[in-house]
């Protein structure tokens, strides 16, 4: 589970101030974070498919907030796949 304290972090990192939490930039990096704590979860709980459904659902938001930001942005959306080392 992604604690409080990473939210600020991530907030402050991605957002403009602490408070921009509706940001695309920050909206994807909270769902990284939280996509990342689940498949720590799932090898250790391999038959947890309720929970996968959860993981799908937030990768596929993650992949339509990506699909908006390369369309509105292509620098940010580089620079976010750089700094949440999403795509090789």
């Amino acid at each position: 589970m992604v604690t409080k304290e990473q939210k600020v972090e991530l907030v402050k990192k991605f957002g403009k101030d602490e408070k921009n939490t509706g940001a695309s930039e920050v909206q994807i990096a909270l769902l990284t974070a939280r996509i990342n704590d689940l498949q720590t979860h799932f090898k250790n709980n391999p038959k947890d498919h309720a929970s996968n459904r959860g993981l799908l659902m937030m990768v596929g938001q993650r992949r339509r907030l990506l699909r908006y930001v390369k369309n509105c942005d292509i620098n940010k959306y580089r620079q976010l796949l750089v700094d949440l080392n999403l795509r090789k």
